[in-house]
């Protein structure tokens, strides 16, 4: 069983703090936006890349979402999507991740009549993905956002069928959007989860607090890891140094049945 944990890091305080990151010992998923992805110096990255992996540290990567959709069934969303996926593989091809994280764009309330166009389109956009990164050796990990069951994000990973691409199981999302207990989603969805994003709420908004400061029953989160994703990497999702102090304390009791 993998026993490593990974921290949400953007990437300019990676670049600006990369000592402080070396010394605290933590595996950095690193965040690309799109305005970070337009003035990211591939050398730069190459030399972080360098003093990460010199110290034993792995990498993921948390790609662009920010009004991005795979499945847009407007073209120009399309390629201005792939465009930064693009970029994100690019930097994927140094940085050199165990994967990345991509979000699929699906709502129900936009695509909900029409959701065989954007799977279709889902589809053609994340094959496009996957030939880059395969050939890169990194997997795509598909995260729930708004997904109230898991039934599209499945749809769409039996389509693909590629052992490159899986899913990434954001807890806290599950907690605010989904309409189905978490046993029933990991039945439908456990196999494929390669990661899990781990933070808490009260299931009113998106507060990605420490474990144990919101109601999410994270027993049972970690029983369903254990049993259904033993190897998958948890990725500790906190917008705070404060708050990512806290987790990292709380998560400790955790990690003893991995």
């Amino acid at each position: 069983m993998n026993n490593q944990i990974f921290v949400h890091v953007p990437y300019p305080f990676l670049r600006d703090n990369l000592p402080l990151v070396l010394e605290r010992g933590v595996n950095p998923e690193v965040f690309l936006p799109g305005d970070v992805l337009d003035s990211l110096i591939p050398e730069e990255l190459a030399a972080i890349a360098e003093a990460l992996a010199r110290n034993g540290r792995q990498t993921t990567i948390h790609g662009p979402f920010m009004d991005l959709n795979p499945g847009s069934a407007e073209p120009l969303l399309r390629k201005a999507t792939l465009h930064r996926f693009h970029q994100a593989l690019d930097a994927a091809a140094i940085l050199k991740p165990r994967l990345m994280v991509l979000h699929p764009g699906y709502d129900k309330w936009r695509y909900g009549a029409i959701q065989e166009t954007w799977l279709g389109h889902a589809i053609d956009s994340y094959r496009e993905v996957l030939e880059r990164a395969e050939k890169i050796g990194c997997t795509i990990a598909v995260e729930n956002i708004f997904e109230e069951e898991p039934a599209t994000l499945r749809a769409l990973l039996e389509a693909l069928d590629s052992p490159v691409v899986r899913h990434c199981f954001d807890v806290g999302h599950w907690n605010l959007f989904a309409k189905v207990g978490m046993e029933e989603w990991f039945a439908e969805l456990g196999g494929f989860i390669a990661e899990a994003h781990i933070h808490d709420n009260f299931g009113v908004k998106d507060d990605h607090a420490p474990i144990g400061e919101g109601n999410i029953d994270f027993e049972l989160f970690f029983k369903l890891m254990e049993r259904y994703a033993p190897d998958a990497a948890w990725t500790i999702e906190a917008h705070s140094r404060e708050a990512l102090e806290r987790a990292l304390v709380n998560i400790e009791r955790y990690r003893g049945t991995r």
